[in-house]
């Protein structure tokens, strides 16, 4: 057999005296494609970083094209032909797509930048990856799946041999998926290594030659892709037989209307969009990327402007309401970006729990009750399940996804809402991390709360609601009950007769 591209040998690291990875040993062919999964806090991002130049190990050796590999920075790491394609993509949006293909190694002439062979050498990049855009265009103004492809270019451009990608598809439509898709056969087609790291086992099994299972820090599974079916995927994650993808659902809709949206209408945005939603009912929301879904909920939540229509609240019309007079009444909102809108990543699990209800524990005098303040916010953690190692105090930039996502739920549960909006609330979570979300949904719905949730995963809407509205160009286009669940009807009244999806066929 040929020398192997990568080779890692008992790879160790541990934060603060808890092991995080405990001997790592695995090795890669050039050309082949390693699917990494395993739950959040496995330690695959550590992995990651590791190789990435992020972090160093505590012990261990590896070696990259058979030279001993030590990388000191993310820099060295690029240097030696390994790019990280980031789930949180690392992009300048406020410059153009060749400056950012472009950023560390400008072609020059003389002193300046060659502007006329950083546009060719942009073009050639682009093509490369089958986007058809000028190199000029700023990337703010390009879609996630547009993005993505950007920063692969960019990795081809730094002649990277070895390509990480970590949760890729996340962000992106299903065409989206399938034109990256063929981009990645492409690249293994000309012998690119890749490490793909995804929460989505159907596209880890289909896309890759060996699947590597993480579970508390060791390999627990190293196995031809072939060989390993996903539900042996996921009972090794978890360590346990995972019977159900979903919880038996204990809550009942009541009679009492929670929500109801009359006739709701923002030009260009959405249009004449009705519905009620009741007390204890689970209320799915499925369409494609660009049907109004997020912007709908933004608009119930205040975050957007409503041109016309009724919003009420337990009865109570709020649309003339502020986003703060809204929560107060009783409405919360999960967005569909945590690190962006719902957590301030840098501070502490207990601040991030109780940013929302802290003005409940402070006195008239302006002094802050931190004994209850501190015990709401243990005994929430302990409710949502929150896996803190180091304690309530420990950064939520440090936690894994599923465990930030807990921190979001928890912030707004210790609030107590009346209604919860739910905006992709396990995107890139493990298979047990959704368990348990779906088991804290159907709780609250138990206790009398209306849930709104919005979906690209059909299967989880048919899998936790009550009833399912389908959104097209926004508008509202269906509407099923639980016993007339069906994805074909579903995805027809999604994509609507006006909806096209280049390249099926």
């Amino acid at each position: 057999m040929n020398q192997p591209l990568l080779r890692l040998r008992d790879i160790g690291k541990s934060f603060f005296g808890n092991p995080v990875l405990q001997n790592i040993s695995f090795e890669m062919q050039a050309g082949q494609t390693i699917g990494l999964v395993g739950e959040n806090g496995a330690g695959k991002s550590t992995l990651m970083n590791i190789l990435g130049g992020v972090l160093a190990p505590d012990s261990g050796d590896m070696e990259l094209f058979g030279n001993t590999y030590c990388p000191d920075s993310p820099r060295a790491s690029a240097r030696a032909g390994i790019a990280f394609i980031h789930q949180e993509l690392n992009l300048f949006p406020n410059l153009s797509v060749a400056e950012n293909l472009f950023l560390s190694h400008f072609p020059k002439k003389l002193a300046w930048i060659n502007r006329s062979e950083l546009h060719k050498r942009s073009q050639e990049l682009l093509a490369r990856v089958g986007l058809d855009i000028s190199p000029g265009t700023k990337v703010q103004s390009l879609s996630a799946g547009q993005r993505q492809l950007v920063e692969i270019a960019k990795a081809l451009g730094e002649e990277a041999r070895l390509i990480i990608l970590d949760e890729p598809t996340t962000s992106l439509t299903d065409h989206e998926v399938r034109k990256l898709f063929r981009l990645l056969r492409e690249l293994q087609s000309q012998q690119v290594s890749m490490i793909y790291i995804s929460h989505a086992l159907g596209d880890v099994k289909e896309l890759c030659d060996r699947i590597l299972v993480l579970r508390d820090g060791q390999v627990v599974a190293d196995k031809m892709a072939a060989d390993l079916q996903i539900p042996d995927m996921i009972r090794l994650m978890v360590g346990r037989q995972l019977d159900r993808l979903f919880p038996e659902s204990k809550s009942q809709p009541g009679e009492s209307i929670v929500l109801e949206a009359n006739r709701i209408s923002q030009p260009g945005v959405v249009h004449e969009i009705s519905f009620q939603l009741r007390a204890g009912e689970v209320l799915g929301l499925a369409g494609l990327m660009g049907s109004g879904r997020t912007e709908l909920a933004r608009i119930l939540f205040g975050l957007e402007p409503m041109a016309e229509g009724e919003l009420r609240l337990l009865g109570e019309p709020v649309q003339r309401l502020s986003v703060s007079q809204r929560i107060n009444k009783g409405m919360a909102m999960l967005t569909e970006s945590r690190r962006v809108d719902g957590l301030c990543t840098q501070d502490s699990a207990l601040a991030n729990l109780t940013m929302v209800v802290a003005k409940k524990f402070t006195s008239r005098l302006g002094w802050i009750r931190r004994r209850s303040l501190h015990s709401s916010a243990s005994q929430m953690a302990e409710a949502v399940r929150l896996n803190l190692a180091e304690g309530m105090n420990q950064a939520v930039c440090t936690l894994s996804g599923g465990n930030q996502q807990k921190v979001v739920l928890g912030k707004w549960l210790l609030n107590k809402p009346k209604l919860l909006i739910l905006d992709e609330p396990t995107r890139g979570i493990d298979v047990g991390a959704k368990f348990e979300i779906y088991a804290l949904i159907d709780q609250l719905a138990c206790e009398g709360a209306g849930i709104l949730v919005i979906s690209s995963e059909i299967d989880e809407l048919m899998g936790i609601c009550d009833r399912i509205l389908v959104m097209s160009q926004g508008e509202l286009k269906d509407e099923l009950q639980s016993r007339e669940f069906n994805r074909e009807r579903i995805l027809k009244s999604a994509l609507h007769a006006d909806a096209i999806w280049e390249g099926d066929v």
